[in-house]
């Protein structure tokens, strides 16, 4: 039975996604402790999914749209534009090949007086989506040091 052209996008996507995840299990240990956390997360593909699933739970989340700010901000840079901005940099922070050009942390964040209860929310909701998608533990643990490696400027009201 022929796939319907509205799925093609989808089910290539999720083909490509199960290559690379089969292809990256068949590895030896020693290749994978060689390779960037770009490589050992399965490169691009996946990397976009755990970010737009992210994106999704980040930008529909109760507690953080609270903010008057943060909600603001929302009208200015829709989930799409979000999903693309840090598809890139977590591509690039992993040592991947994509270049991040927009604007850094301490910038972007400046005028949304994120919160401490807002940045823990934001870092349990990341950590909901690495299980969702059995991100490994290493991985997982390396992608919240970077991450957590931006709070002083993000985070600007105790």
């Amino acid at each position: 039975m022929p796939i319907p052209n509205s799925r093609l996008p989808l089910t290539a996507a999720l083909l490509t996604l199960t290559v690379i995840l089969v292809s990256t299990g068949a590895r030896s240990a020693q290749d994978t402790e060689s390779d960037s956390l770009y490589q050992r997360l399965g490169g691009l593909v996946p990397i976009s999914v755990v970010v737009s699933d992210f994106v999704d739970l980040l930008v529909s989340n109760p507690q953080i749209n609270r903010n008057p700010a943060v909600a603001a901000a929302r009208e200015r840079a829709p989930a799409p534009y979000l999903k693309f901005q840090v598809t890139a940099q977590v591509c690039e922070v992993t040592g991947g090949p994509c270049k991040y050009t927009g604007r850094n942390m301490k910038e972007s964040h400046a005028q949304l007086n994120i919160t401490e209860a807002e940045w823990q929310r934001m870092i349990a909701l990341l950590k909901q989506v690495l299980g969702k998608h059995r991100v490994p533990a290493r991985e997982s643990g390396e992608i919240l040091e970077i991450i957590n490696s931006t709070k002083a400027d993000i985070v600007t009201r105790p």
